[in-house]
């Protein structure tokens, strides 16, 4: 695709598009897409949900500390063009952002989403990048991650982390965030399954002085 993207917001309207997209890819399982959605309606809720969600709320009775019945473990995705990984999702869905890739007819061909690690200082996680096949080499991937990368540092972040898979088929997905200054700062054995490691990927911002120092600061 030779067409410039612009990156831009999303809204509840582009839920059918992502899940195109996020097929199209083929490289997510049914229950990661099934994740992926269920992320985006807690972050776009309908007109429905918001309205039971109220009648719910208003309705329950008081059971003192919520926050025990939310620790629900989810999966999160990161794919540049062509490749994903998987691994536990913060169990508040509140603090997710979107961002969107389109073309200049305003067609959504890929999306990012990321949010704040619990219980760090400044630190947030990339939980997902996608991008339709069709769109793929056109930048899109980039554009995304430069673009969360620019509102993170409005933010005063400290890192951002990117989790993927060892085995050789992300391989692509492992260089296209080492050329981006992603350096790796861990490794643990078969974690996700046999010969299947997870790998963890960061990216500093900036240090205060004096603080640790990392070969991607």
């Amino acid at each position: 695709m030779d067409q410039p993207l612009r990156v831009g917001q999303l809204a509840r309207g582009h839920r059918d598009r992502i899940t195109q997209i996020l097929d199209a890819t083929r490289v997510f399982r049914p229950e990661e897409v099934e994740v992926a959605l269920e992320l985006f309606d807690e972050t776009f809720p309908s007109d429905a949900s918001r309205s039971g969600a109220a009648d719910a709320s208003s309705s329950a009775p008081s059971t003192g500390d919520a926050g025990d019945s939310e620790q629900s473990t989810v999966y999160r995705l990161a794919s540049t063009d062509g490749s994903a990984t998987a691994h536990r999702l913060p169990p508040t869905a509140c603090s997710y952002a979107f961002l969107g890739a389109f073309t200049p007819d305003d067609e959504l061909v890929g999306y990012a989403c990321y949010g704040p690690t619990p219980d760090t200082d400044r630190t947030f996680d990339l939980y997902w990048i996608a991008v339709d096949p069709g769109a793929q080499g056109g930048g899109g991937g980039t554009q995304l991650l430069t673009e969360v990368e620019r509102r993170l540092r409005g933010e005063n972040a400290r890192m951002l982390i990117v989790e993927t898979s060892s085995r050789s088929e992300y391989a692509p997905t492992r260089h296209f965030y080492e050329k981006r200054g992603y350096a790796e700062a861990a490794r643990v054995r078969e974690f996700y399954a046999p010969l299947d490691g997870r790998i963890i990927l960061t990216k500093r911002f900036h240090l205060p002085e004096g603080g640790e120092r990392g070969s991607n600061e």
